[in-house]
Parts: structure tokens; sequence; C-alpha cells
């Protein structure tokens, strides 16, 4: 897409602090990091969301979450790995990435909260929805 920040930064039209890269991926420091370290992984090629992205690209874009998570793993106590679909659950690049979050005591992130309690008639709807959904 030609106006994606993501993929002028896959295409180095834009510079970026690259921290892993390959034929199909690079993961690079976020410019508005959560902690020190908080790492995005991008496949070079365009996506919206994980749903729209095909299979061998999805493969190696967590083969390479999961390898920036280990080296993320060797100077920090922790680490979230987060992938936000749509602007209604927090994406606001259009272009599918995960981030790679360190997490030591203390660091002052928070990401829990509390949940909504959801009924028994509302959880076998949503059930029903989701496995009729898969068969597409």
């Amino acid at each position: 897409m030609a106006d994606c920040i993501f993929c002028k930064i896959a295409k180095k039209q834009i510079s970026s602090d690259i921290v892993y890269e390959d034929k199909k991926i690079l993961a690079f420091l976020d410019n508005r990091p959560a902690s020190l370290g908080h790492t995005l992984v991008v496949p070079k090629t365009h996506a919206e969301t994980l749903d729209k992205l095909d299979e061998d690209s999805l493969k190696s874009l967590i083969l390479s979450v999961q390898k920036v998570s280990k080296a993320i793993s060797k100077f920090s106590q922790g680490y979230n790995v987060i992938q936000n679909n749509k602007e209604v659950a927090g994406q606001i690049v259009h272009h599918i990435h995960f981030h790679v979050v360190p997490r030591n005591d203390g660091d002052g992130i928070r990401w829990n909260r509390p949940n909504p309690v959801f009924s028994e008639k509302e959880i076998k709807n949503v059930i029903e929805k989701i496995k009729s959904n898969l068969n597409l």
C-alpha cells in the first residue's frame, strides 16, 4: 500500500532502528515505546490484519516474533506480545504487526483491568458464532 508507513519502513524509504531483518520480516524499535526495547515485528508484504495475511508470511512472522522475544527475554524479566486488529481493537497503523514489549518489576505499565462478566447464554451464543464461522 503506497501510503502505509510500515511498507515505507520495510522498503527503507523511512529510517528506523532495525533489530532484525530477513527476506520477509522486519523488526524495529517502536518510536513511541511502552518500555525500552519495545519492538515491532512486521511482514514486508502489506496485509491490514492477521486474518488477511497469507499462511506462508504468517509462519515467517510468528517465528520472527519468537526470535525477537527470545532476544528480549535475555535482558528483561518478562515480555508482552501484543497484536491488534482494526482501530476498535487499538490498531493505529493498518499493517499487521506484533509488539514485543520488555517488562520488568516496577515498569509502571498496566494492561490488566477488570473485564465484563457474561451470562451463560451469551457465552453459548458466541461459541456457536465462532464455530459456524470456522466452516466458512
